[in-house]
C-alpha cells in the first residue's frame, strides 16, 4: 500500500491499513498437498454422487469451467478427469487455526470471514515493519513456510478495496490499492466482482447500461435509489471505492447460516434433500468454528418467480448437535414438499444464539459460492 516513508503520513491523514488474506484453491489445496498424486490434477471437494454437489475445486479444474455449487452431474460432463474427494473438514479447521495464529502474530485486528479468509487491520504495526505491504509479504512467506499452500492478499485503506485487490492477482498474488487509488481501481472491474451483486443483479444492471464500475459511478443517487433500493447507497459508495466499515475482531452476531444459488432449478425431494445436507455441513461447520449455541433453525427457500418462503423450528433449549440441526432442518423441508414450483435457493440458519466467541463467518464465502 505504501513505500516506507509514506506510513507516518497516512496516519496523519487518519487512513486505515488493512490487509485481505485469501487462501487459494483452500480446501482442493489442502487436500492436493496431502495427496501428493493430485498435484496437478482437477480436483473437487464434495460428493461424486450424480446428486452430488461441489464444494471446492482446484485451480486445474476451474480450466474446465468446474465451480463450486456446481452439480456434479455437470462438472463432471466439463471435466471427464474430474477426481472427487471428500471433505475433511477438521483438517481444514486445524490449517485455518495455524493461519490464524501467523495473522495474530502481527495483530490482534484480525476479522475472519470463513476458513479461508480474513481481514487484518495492520495500522498500529505492532513489529514496526513500516510497511503494510512489507507485512502482506511476510505473512504470505509464513504461510507458505508453515502450512505447504499459497495466499493471495490485497492491500488498502478499507475493507473494500483490500478485498477486491485479493482476488486480482490470484492465485498466490498480491495487488496494493494505494490511497487516491480507490475509485480508478474500481473503475476498471465489473460490476460482478462487487460484493452482493449476484448473477441476477448483474444481469439487471447490463440491461441498465451498467457493465462496470465506471458506468456505476456515472448514475447518480436517485437513478441508483429508484432501481436498487436499499442497496442503493452501498453501490454508490463502492463505485467510488468508499467503505467507512472498520476491521472488527470480535462483532457478535445474530444468527449463522449460509445458503446457495443453483446452477439449475431443482424441484425434486431427493435432490433438495442433497443439497440441504450439503449446506448444513458448511454450517455447522461454521457453528462449531464461532463456539455458538442457538435455539431456532430456519430454512430457507426463493422460487423461480422470486418469491421467497421460510420456516422456522424453536426449541426451549439449544439445539444439542449436529444431528438434531441437520434433523430439524429435513424435517422443515419434508412439511413444504412436495414444491409448488421450482427452487432456484436454499438456505439455513440457526439464531437465538448465545455464547459466540466471534464472527467467523460471512455470505460471501468464495470457496462455497453460497449466494
Amino acid at each position: 500500500m505504501s513505500d516506507e516513508g509514506d506510513d507516518e503520513g497516512e496516519a496523519a491523514r487518519g487512513l486505515r491499513k488493512i490487509i485481505h488474506v485469501d487462501m487459494d484453491a483452500f480446501y482442493a489445496s489442502v487436500e492436493q498437498r496431502d495427496r501428493p498424486e493430485l498435484n496437478g490434477r482437477p480436483v473437487a471437494v464434495g460428493g461424486g454422487s450424480d446428486r452430488g454437489v461441489v464444494a471446492a475445486a482446484s485451480y486445474e479444474a476451474r480450466r474446465f469451467g468446474v465451480r463450486s455449487a456446481m452439480a456434479s452431474v455437470k462438472a463432471k460432463r466439463l471435466c471427464p478427469e474430474l477426481v472427487f474427494v471428500k471433505p475433511r473438514f477438521e483438517t481444514y479447521r486445524e490449517v485455518s487455526r495455524q493461519i490464524r495464529a501467523i495473522f495474530l502474530s502481527f495483530t490482534p485486528h484480525v476479522e475472519p470471514l470463513s476458513l479461508d479468509e480474513a481481514y487484518l487491520d495492520v495500522t498500529d504495526d505492532i513489529k514496526g515493519i513500516g510497511s503494510a505491504t512489507r507485512i502482506a509479504e511476510i505473512i504470505r512467506a509464513r504461510i507458505k513456510a508453515d502450512t505447504g499452500l499459497t495466499a493471495s492478499a490485497g492491500v488498502s485503506y478499507n475493507k473494500f478495496l483490500a478485498k477486491l485487490a485479493s482476488d486480482q492477482n490470484k492465485p498466490d498474488g498480491l495487488c496494493i490499492v494505494r490511497p487516491g487509488e480507490g475509485a480508478q481501481f474500481v473503475a476498471g472491474l465489473p460490476v460482478r466482482r462487487f460484493h452482493g451483486v449476484g448473477p441476477k443483479g448483474a444481469e439487471k444492471m447490463a440491461r441498465l447500461g451498467i457493465e462496470t464500475g465506471a458506468d456505476l459511478a456515472a448514475k447518480d443517487i436517485a437513478f441508483l435509489r429508484a432501481n436498487f433500493g436499499s442497496m442503493a447507497d452501498y453501490l454508490y459508495r463502492a463505485a467510488r471505492g468508499i467503505d467507512l466499515r472498520r476491521v472488527s475482531a470480535n462483532r457478535t452476531r445474530k444468527s449463522l447460516g449460509a445458503e446457495r444459488t443453483f446452477d439449475r432449478d431443482l424441484s425434486s425431494g431427493a435432490v433438495l434433500r442433497e443439497a440441504l445436507g450439503n449446506i448444513i455441513d458448511i454450517v455447522w461447520e461454521r457453528i462449531e468454528q464461532a463456539g455458538a449455541k442457538g435455539r431456532t433453525v430456519t430454512l430457507k427457500l426463493k422460487h423461480v418467480d422470486f418469491t421467497q418462503h421460510t420456516r422456522a423450528k424453536s426449541l426451549p433449549r439449544a439445539v444439542a448437535g449436529k444431528a438434531e440441526f441437520a434433523g430439524l432442518g429435513h424435517a422443515l423441508l419434508d412439511e413444504v414438499l412436495p414444491l409448488p414450483q421450482p427452487v432456484r435457493l436454499m438456505g439455513i440458519t440457526l439464531s437465538g444464539l448465545e455464547g459466540e466467541r466471534q464472527e467467523v463467518a460471512a455470505p460471501d464465502d468464495p470457496q462455497l459460492s453460497l449466494l
